[in-house]
């Protein structure tokens, strides 16, 4: 059954029927949305799986901290949120648990914002308002043949298992706590961080540049999860101002509290066959990583733009399901996620040991990171994804 336009005109699923569209996309979050602007833009029309509808009462208080090429890849498809829903971060402090400390800013990166961390509900609803007026996309119920399968399904994808791919995942024995708090002090567009006691705690900056609401992810143990979300508002709030030292003032729970575990993992194969046709994996249904970096919808967009690249650059004779330009595509975005995973899976494994020998090294390691000039730089450009890049100014 399709779902909204040309429903009566659409074919119904026959493997001897000629393919009616060039790619199918499973899955309709961030990265198959984007994924299938990207592509009817470059006019190949696309099937695109409805997202399965939230249960009632549920409030999604995620929020992602994106970067400059993300942010180009959103604005092209003419999907970035509007000032109050995408809050550029001016300076980020990280601090240690003996007195370490690393802190970049977007002046010492001669940049107008070091990334920008964006509510995911309103961002969804701008590429899902795009998809309906994009001729070249339908969105359907149950997925349609096509030369090409995209999956974009996330972690637990069904259809990844169904292709027989196997998926290496490596439980950090963490999960996070994810809600939204209103700060007594303006946040001042300050990504904050803290390590300690085997805990990594962030408050991201939420509502503009003048506001006072932030992002809250608490990486902590699966049983003080539990106890933290079971607190009562007053409680919590007590836990989270003792945790971030009170910068930011006093505390007001403002959304509901998630959780989910955490891990590093990576789909043994990006790109293959099956009795459907050829596939591939993108974003979080190929990798997953820890948030401390925030690069975990970087790397799903980093997906999305190479897929792209190489299908719209692909020789006229070559097909959108030719092997070699989907090997292409997987070698490309496993070498970018090794070098992403495994820089934050070494930082998450640094600090969470607890051994006063290890506290004392990785703090004499953050105060050197912090003088370190051009190494700081470096990964200041990694992080924001303009490594290699004339740095540009957006409004």
């Amino acid at each position: 059954m399709i779902v909204g336009k040309a429903a009566a005109s659409a074919p119904s699923y026959n493997p001897g029927m000629a393919k009616t569209y060039d790619i199918c996309i499973r899955g309709a979050g961030i990265v198959g949305r984007t994924l299938a602007l990207q592509l009817a833009s470059k006019r190949l029309r696309v099937a695109l799986t409805a997202p399965i509808p939230p249960a009632p009462g549920h409030s999604d208080v995620r929020a992602y901290a994106l970067n400059r090429p993300a942010r180009a890849m959103l604005e092209s498809v003419r999907c970035w949120p509007q000032e109050e829903h995408a809050t550029p971060v001016m300076s980020m402090q990280v601090q240690g648990d003996g007195g370490g400390q690393v802190s970049f800013s977007a002046t010492g990166q001669g940049v107008d914002a070091l990334n920008w961390i964006v509510d995911v509900p309103p961002l969804e609803a701008q590429l899902a308002e795009a998809v309906r007026f994009q001729p070249l996309i339908e969105v359907v119920d149950t997925p349609q043949p096509a030369a090409l399968t995209v999956v974009c399904e996330g972690r637990a994808s069904s259809t990844r298992a169904e292709f027989g791919v196997e998926f290496d995942a490596s439980p950090y024995g963490q999960s996070a706590l994810a809600t939204r708090v209103l700060c007594a002090k303006p946040h001042q567009q300050i990504a904050r961080q803290w390590f300690a006691n085997g805990e990594i705690l962030a408050l991201l900056p939420l509502g503009g540049a003048q506001g006072n609401l932030c992002a809250l992810v608490w990486s902590v143990s699966p049983d003080r999860a539990k106890e933290l979300q079971n607190l009562d508002e007053t409680a919590f709030c007590q836990a989270l101002e003792a945790a971030s030292h009170g910068e930011a003032g006093s505390l007001t729970l403002t959304a509901q509290r998630s959780v989910w575990a955490l891990q590093q993992a990576q789909a043994r194969r990006w790109t293959g066959r099956s009795a459907i046709g050829a596939w591939v994996l993108a974003g979080d249904a190929a990798h997953n990583v820890h948030p401390l970096a925030g690069q975990g919808l970087n790397l799903g967009l980093g997906d999305v733009a190479e897929l792209v690249r190489v299908l719209d650059t692909r020789p006229f004779w070559r097909n959108v399901d030719d092997p070699r330009l989907l090997r292409q595509y997987e070698r490309a975005r496993k070498a970018d996620y090794a070098l992403v995973g495994g820089a934050g899976d070494t930082l998450q494994r640094l600090f969470t040991h607890t051994h006063p020998a290890l506290q004392t090294l990785r703090n004499w390691g953050m105060t050197g990171f912090e003088r370190s000039g051009p190494l700081k730089h470096w990964i200041a450009q990694r992080a924001m994804g303009t490594y290699g890049a004339s740095p540009t100014h957006s409004s």
